[in-house]
């Protein structure tokens, strides 16, 4: 019971800021170029019980990766629909990939600490350690987001972005895999080797380059976390 109570600390900050300002990124882009839905709805807010969609909080604790609710957006608003929704869909996983950033530099901040900086090493061990961890596992959740997000497949932001970019004939049939976006999805990923031939080798390198030397700390994290 003790281990999860402390798996569950270790990811849930950093879970929750990954998807709910990734939301928030859509929306304010939203507005940006004349659509007030998202505002207009009370979805401009760190509040995390307006993002959170039950089924998908509950992946990132199994999975290791998850969803929010999407933000309601009306192309309608936009002076050019296509050209718009696009920037509107590309600001979900940049505002991941900005966080995982972060977190890799503040990552290298720590991995400057070590047990010989404090004077108890209790304190290192109770302290720095989880917060170490918490970071790694930022990098790697962001990172993991920003990629995963970029499927060109509909409802993801990559398909959005794919048919914002299409001529309009090839983007109505990609469009139309909307309905059935989902299931495709949990396809690609669970039964095939797209992601282990694919996305995780870019997940991985992208979290490697961030993190240079620090990478063990994240290698921690994702092995103390699920167990691989």
């Amino acid at each position: 019971m003790e281990t999860i109570v402390s798996k569950i600390a270790i990811m849930l900050v950093p879970a929750l800021l990954a998807i709910i300002l990734h939301e928030i990124a859509h929306g304010y882009i939203a507005e940006r170029f004349g659509d007030p839905t998202a505002r207009l709805l009370g979805r401009l807010t760190m509040n995390p019980f307006k993002h959170l969609d039950p089924i998908g909080t509950i992946a990132i604790f199994i999975f290791g990766f998850g969803w929010a609710r999407p933000v309601p957006v009306n192309p309608g608003n936009f002076r050019r629909p296509r050209r718009d929704m696009v920037w509107v869909a590309l600001a979900g996983p940049a505002t991941n990939l900005l966080l995982a950033l972060l977190s890799a530099l503040l990552l290298r901040g720590l991995g400057l600490l070590d047990q010989s900086s404090f004077g108890d090493s209790q304190v290192y061990v109770q302290f720095i350690t989880p917060v170490k961890m918490m970071v790694g596992f930022s990098l790697y959740i962001n990172t993991l987001l920003g990629i995963f997000n970029l499927i060109p497949v509909p409802p993801l932001d990559g398909g959005r972005i794919l048919t914002g970019i299409l001529p309009e004939r090839q983007a109505a049939l990609i469009a139309k895999l909307e309905p059935f976006g989902f299931v495709l999805i949990l396809f690609i990923v669970f039964f095939t080797d797209v992601w282990s031939l694919v996305l995780a080798p870019i997940i991985n390198s992208l979290v490697g380059l961030m993190a240079g030397d620090e990478i063990r700390l994240v290698e921690q994290a994702i092995r103390f976390l699920f167990g691989h």
